[in-house]
Parts: structure tokens; sequence; C-alpha cells
């Protein structure tokens, strides 16, 4: 299964995810900001990144972009979830780099449907 780094801000939020993907097999580490992830994501590989858009030090969408820029993550699937859901929030998260968008609150069928798609 999957390596998957986590980011949110809200610890129940990352609890519930966590849950989720762990109860599917995957292995998770979280981080609750961008610069959090950022910095492990630095140390370490993950074959999936799953960010809320806002959270306070560096967003999700300014660690989309910074991802983006280092050769290990050019690549890797990066999907956001967040309460955000208007046109201009999903086309700032595809001019960032991401790879997909799911709402918050998250049907945990769906998340793990997206996943399994983004990473075949």
């Amino acid at each position: 299964m999957a390596k998957i780094l986590a980011v949110d801000d809200s610890a129940s939020m990352r609890q519930m995810v966590s849950f989720t993907l762990k109860a599917a097999g995957h292995t998770v580490m979280d981080a609750e900001d961008g610069n959090q992830a950022l910095n492990i994501a630095k140390t370490q590989s993950f074959d999936l990144v799953l960010t809320d858009v806002n959270m306070p030090i560096m967003d999700g969408l300014t660690l989309t972009k910074e991802l983006r820029t280092l050769a290990d993550y050019r690549f890797t699937p990066i999907l956001i979830l967040t309460t955000e859901a208007g046109k201009d929030k999903k086309q700032e998260g595809r001019a960032a780099g991401a790879t997909g968008w799911l709402v918050k609150p998250f049907n945990p069928d769906q998340l793990l449907a997206t996943i399994k798609k983004v990473l075949d």
C-alpha cells in the first residue's frame, strides 16, 4: 500500500484521515501545517500528499507549489482536502500543481477511491 503524508491544522481531521487511510492498509505520517510537511517531505519520500488549504504558517497551495519544486515530488500525486469548494480556489490548486480536489466533510469511500485512482 501507499506511504501518505496527511497535512491539516485540525487534530481531529488528521485523526479521521489517518484512521481511514490506515484502515485501508496505508502508512500515514501527518503534519499540522505546510511548513512542517515540507520539512518532513525533504527528509523522506511519500507516494501521495493529502493537504488542507487553510493552515497557519504555510497554506496547502503554497505547500503544493513548494513540493513541485523538489525533484522527488515533481510527479507525486497531491490531493487537496478542504472546505473550499469555489471554482477560483480549485483553479489556484490546479495552477499550484494539485492532482485533485476533495471537499470536507469527506466520505471515506470517496477518499480511498480517489487515492486509488491517482496511485494506479
